[in-house]
Parts: structure tokens; sequence; C-alpha cells
């Protein structure tokens, strides 16, 4: 699938993924082209053997059809070359092309590529959504996608806990670079490629270092990109167990919910911390122009994350102006290190925030993994008393955040890569 220069394109539907020929149109043409001149050359021959000609008229035409037979075969290997992203099974990716929106201003060294038709991501989203169009989302990069890391715990959660397993039909994993589209493939049923160019995620970023920022808002935009193309979505970061569905503590009338570090106790309060790991957002035009306004803002408050800026934008008159329903989702039900749910009776999911260093996570999500474990073996009268609570965090806290980022290196990377 042939892909435009590197250049800025505006927020709008129609703007990001402009339409164009099919690549099985395109390859048809491509095969009627070629079969032209086959055609003309056996007549051309046939007519050579009828009529009796000179040996000098006879080389230009050999000469004619060698050049046919040879532009032929070019415009073949040219039509197949233009098929950029493999399919396979429900995935797509392409070591040399791939999707991505680019931002409003951007330097050449961080460009990324455009594809002129998103026909890749439309069909593993439509082949994932539930009846009402809506997705679960989360991404990856090779640091969380090495075997018995942050994606096998990730998925293993959904396999133990109460009513979730059957979500994993709904999830499409978000590979940001080479290796963790691969992992995907293995373990996984729906897998997108989404890589910037110029740009490695591949390693563990380190929170608020250049990498992690990047990251960061390169989500945001791609979630934005989603809403236009009218799906909701939840979205969910790796690093949260899946224990129960939570779909029936979700708020009806809310465009945009979202996860919160700490609750405060009213789910309207714009003065409850918000944790851009766990939210689920209708597609509409009040989410769109709300996402619009979110990715926009990382210009005007350089420096600082998407949780941060929604923190500075959640009471911005802009947000009054286009009329989006907010909501913030108790921690009694969405829980994390920061605030945990309490009662395992009630968690629908856990996230391991509140923590730095990938060895400190991961000790903390099997930690997690071997509770549940634990809570769902009970007898249903046990499962009821107040002494069952969590054994985390261990490893993970808001000390072991502060000296992972006083280690951080200059190439804001971890210094352990993994394989």
């Amino acid at each position: 699938m042939p892909f435009r220069r590197w250049m800025t394109i505006p927020h709008s539907p129609t703007s990001r993924f402009p339409k164009r020929r099919s690549p099985s149109a395109a390859a048809a043409a491509s095969s009627s082209s070629v079969s032209s001149p086959f055609v003309t050359s056996s007549s051309a021959v046939s007519a050579a053997t009828m009529l009796p000609e000179s040996s000098t008229t006879l080389l230009p035409r050999a000469a004619l059809i060698l050049a046919f037979l040879a532009f032929s075969g070019f415009l073949l290997y040219a039509s197949t070359n233009s098929l950029s992203f493999l399919r396979l099974s429900s995935a797509s990716f392409s070591s040399s092309s791939f999707l991505s929106n680019s931002p409003s201003t951007v330097d050449d060294s961080e460009a990324v590529s455009l594809p002129k038709e998103p026909a890749q991501l439309e069909r593993i989203l439509k082949e994932a959504a539930m009846d009402n169009t809506t997705v679960i989302l989360t991404t990856l990069n090779q640091a969380w996608a090495a075997p018995n890391s942050v994606i096998d715990l990730f998925l293993k959660s959904f396999r133990l806990g109460n009513g979730t397993e059957r979500l994993l039909n709904h999830l499409v994993i978000i590979a940001l670079d080479q290796k963790a589209f691969e992992r995907c493939l293995v373990v996984h049923r729906h897998c997108f490629a989404l890589v910037t160019k110029g740009v490695d995620f591949h390693q563990e970023a380190y929170f608020m270092t250049q990498a992690y920022l990047k990251m960061m808002w390169r989500r945001i935009e791609f979630l934005l990109s989603i809403l236009e193309m009218g799906y909701d979505f939840v979205f969910t970061d790796a690093d949260i167990m899946w224990f129960r569905d939570p779909f029936p503590r979700f708020y009806l009338d809310a465009d945009f919910q979202i996860a919160c570090d700490y609750f405060l106790g009213n789910p309207d309060d714009l003065q409850n911390s918000p944790n851009g790991g766990f939210n689920y957002v209708k597609s509409n035009n009040r989410s769109i122009e709300f996402y619009k306004f979110w990715y926009s803002s990382r210009e005007t408050y350089p420096g600082y994350h998407d949780q941060d800026v929604l923190n500075f934008i959640k009471l911005d008159p802009f947000i009054l102006q286009i009329g989006i329903k907010i909501k913030f989702l108790d921690t009694a039900f969405f829980g994390g290190l920061c605030e945990a749910s309490k009662d395992l009776n009630l968690v629908c999911t856990m996230h391991v925030n509140c923590c730095a260093g990938l060895d400190n996570k991961l000790n903390d999500l099997r930690v997690m993994l071997q509770d549940w474990r634990a809570f769902i073996s009970l007898p249903l009268d046990l499962k009821n008393k107040s002494f069952i609570s969590w054994r985390v965090p261990q490893k993970c806290s808001l000390e072991s955040l502060q000296h992972n980022n006083s280690l951080a290196p200059e190439n804001d990377f971890e210094v352990e890569t993994q394989h």
C-alpha cells in the first residue's frame, strides 16, 4: 500500500484517512496491464510466422516485443511491492511502512509516514468490536512483550478473572515496535503495528523522560484516530490486571470516564486525580473535540505528560463549551497501588501504578495474581471476610519511583535491553 511523504496532517477524519483504490483493485489494474503486452506479443509472433519478412524487419519487431515484456514485468513488480502491509490473521505490520497520524508540528527527524488508507486498522477493529462498536485497546513495546513479562501476566488476568476471558475477543494490542508485534502474533489474535519513524519505543522508558513523553502523546494521538473512525474504546495499560467485567460499573451517561490515582468520593468532582492508564470513551463530536484539545495542549504545556495536561485542562472553559460529560471511576472498583481496591469482592481492575522499574512491576503483578487465585479458591463464606486483602505493594512504591528516576540513563531508556 503506497504511502504519502512525511507531512503535517490536520485533525479531521477526511484529511487523516484519505481515500484511494483498494489493494485488490490496484493489483487487478496491474494484472490487466501485464496481460495486454503478452496478447500483443503473441499476435505479433503469429503474424510473423504468416508473412515472410526480411531479417531487417524482424529484428526491430523482436526488440519491441522484448521491451513490452520488460515493462510488463516492472509493472508487476511495482504493484506487488505496493502492498506494504502483510496480511496475517487479524494483524497488520510492515518493517518499512507504518500507520501513523502526523502531529500538527513535527521535526523532520521525528516525521512519521502516513498511509493513504487505514484499511488494515479498520479491518482489525471491525473483527474485534463488540456489537456496539466498542473495542478494548492496549499498547505494547518490546520491553513488556518478552516471554513471562507484562503482556503474559496481563492476558493471564483475563483468563483468571470473573467473566473476563470472553473480553479477549475484543482486545486489540497496538504494538509500538516490530519485536512487540511479532510477540503479539504468538500470544493474541488481534494485533496492529503502530510505529513512529525515527523514534524507538522498544526499550522501557523511564517515567517523565523524553522517551516516555513521546510514547504517551503518541498514544493520545492514536486514540483520537480511533474515535474519528467511529469506535468507542476502553483503553487499558498492560500493567492493569482485569479481575471482573468492568462494563456494568461504567456510567451510562458519560462521554469520557477515567480511572483515578486517588478518588475523592464524587465521580463528578473535577478535583479527582485521573490516571490515563484506564479510560472508557464513547465516539461522538464531544469526545473527538476533547481529544483534539487534549492533544494540542501538549504544546501549551511542554514537558508534561498527558495525565498532567489533562489535570490542567479539565477546568478549562473550552471543556464546558463542548459539553463533554466527564466521570471519574471509583478506586473501589478500579484500583491501583496508589489507592487499592480494598474489597476483592468488588474489584474489577487493579493497576500497578505508583511504581517504576520493570522488575518491581513484574514482582508486584505476580503477587497480585497469586492473591487473586487464592481469593477465588476460597469457600464463599470466607470470601466475605474482611481480613482478605492484597499483599501488594511490595517492591513498588513512590520511593522506588523517585529512586528509579534519579538513576535514569542519559538515553532515557532502561540500561538493560529486553530480548
